[in-house]
């Protein structure tokens, strides 16, 4: 039989049970030669130097320390870096590409419960689920039949920005509903948009016809506050603003503005700072849906990023290519 490649674990180690549960850390441990009790907090620790100078296989996860030119000393054998999360932009550093190391990323699994909170975000804000919510815990009474008029989903204009790997999965579950769907993104032209479902419109047009407009693209320099107060102002009176990226791409002094005054509404799953001061407003607005961050991978969802892993190390130890490879250049434009 030909020998296991050795591997070591990089992360908090609060997740590992939860990404590779026992059936799953079984199949895990009979591709590599892995020991589970050992997982890196600190590349220079002398405690793991032996595991690392042997390691042909690091299995990161949130938590991992950067992986940059003194943690690839201590792992002079390392080929492969497999995260058992999403982006790697932030951590993995220029020494890992420049030593020709291979990096895969469960970011498209990660990818799929965002999406999904995505969606019920927009159905359930096309409903006036959510202020509807806060008025019947005020007066314990339905409101009457005419306020209902603007309320549904049949026909309603969603606006997409970012076709991401959470964008494109939020097209592709809004196929089934009644909506009228456009999408911005730079990088994807009129026939690319019209096979994601999706009508191309530059950014302003989209937020003047949107009713509900939902964030998907990446922190990058070129998106940074991309919706500041100018382009926050141009979302119809009554209007839902999603957020399931990042805070950066909404400028947070004007956002706020904008929701005191009521003007429009916002499911927030991601603000700037993140969380929010204990002392700001939108903790109590009415008009305001905000969760801790919790759109993607939790609990029994984390299994699939570990499942990722592993299924890419069977191809790595099959000799076949990695299915979620990371490239450098993807990193420019991209989570």
């Amino acid at each position: 039989m030909p020998q296991l490649p050795r591997a070591v674990f990089a992360m908090n180690p609060v997740h590992l049970p939860e990404l590779f549960p026992t059936r799953l850390m079984a199949r895990l441990r009979s591709l590599a030669g892995i020991d589970p009790t050992l997982v890196v907090r600190d590349f220079g620790d002398p405690d793991v130097a032996g595991a690392l100078a042997e390691a042909e296989v690091l299995i990161t996860g949130w938590g991992c320390p950067p992986v940059d030119t003194d943690a690839l000393a201590a792992a002079p054998r390392l080929r492969t870096l497999l995260h058992a999360g999403g982006s790697v932009r932030d951590w993995v550093g220029e020494a890992v590409w420049e030593r020709g190391i291979a990096v895969s990323s469960a970011v498209g699994a990660n990818a799929l419960p965002v999406a999904e909170f995505t969606l019920a975000s927009i159905l359930l804000a096309g409903k006036d689920a959510f202020r509807l919510r806060e008025r019947f815990r005020a007066e314990h009474v339905f409101p009457a039949t005419g306020d209902h008029a603007a309320v549904g989903n049949v026909g309603r204009r969603v606006g997409i920005i970012g076709a991401s790997r959470v964008g494109r999965r939020v097209l592709e579950l809004l196929r089934p509903f009644d909506f009228a769907v456009s999408l911005y993104d730079p990088y994807v032209d009129a026939s690319e948009a019209a096979a994601l479902g999706a009508v191309p419109l530059p950014l302003d047009e989209l937020l003047r016809t949107a009713d509900i407009v939902s964030l998907h693209a990446p922190d990058t320099p070129e998106t940074y506050r991309i919706l500041d107060a100018r382009r926050l102002a141009l979302i119809p009176d009554g209007g839902v603003l999603v957020n399931t990226s990042r805070g950066a791409l909404v400028e947070p002094g004007a956002l706020q503005r904008e929701l005191v005054s009521g003007r429009i509404s916002a499911v927030l799953d991601v603000t700037e700072p993140e969380p929010l001061p204990a002392d700001s407003p939108l903790y109590g607005l009415p008009n305001v849906f905000l969760t801790p961050h919790i759109a993607g991978s939790l609990g029994n969802e984390l299994e699939r990023l570990g499942r990722t892993v592993v299924d890419e190390l069977t191809l790595l130890c099959a000799g076949l290519p990695l299915a979620h490879a990371v490239r450098r250049a993807d990193l420019v434009n991209s989570a």
